[in-house]
């Protein structure tokens, strides 16, 4: 088992992010073990992340507040408790088209070396 308090928390720079604040709380730099690592963003209104493709797995939840999630497909407003997994190399683009913050729990896979 391995705890980690939101004190020991690590705020990160996502990249092609912009008026989002994220942080790691579980991940491999704070001694966590898993195959996959979770974070915790805070949208702000306006706040997104560019189209954009990844090669590892996505799940996005929205805990609090509606968010934006486009892909290839088609849009989709996601509100609190709804989830989307994203395959990898999926492009998508994650917005928050609200005057609400949305926080969002992210869990990813690593990317393979």
């Amino acid at each position: 088992m391995k705890v980690i308090r939101l004190d020991e928390a690590v705020p990160y720079q996502a990249s092609k992010h912009s008026g989002v604040h994220t942080m790691h709380l579980q991940h491999k730099n704070l001694g966590a073990d898993a195959p996959f690592w979770v974070g915790c963003s805070y949208y702000l209104p306006g706040g997104k992340a560019e189209w954009d493709a990844t090669s590892f797995h996505k799940v996005y939840i929205i805990l609090d507040g509606e968010m934006t999630i486009a892909t290839e497909d088609g849009e989709m407003v996601l509100h609190p408790l709804d989830s989307v997994y994203l395959a990898p190399n999926e492009r998508r683009e994650v917005r928050n088209d609200t005057n609400r913050v949305v926080t969002m729990l992210t869990v990813l896979t690593y990317p393979t070396e």
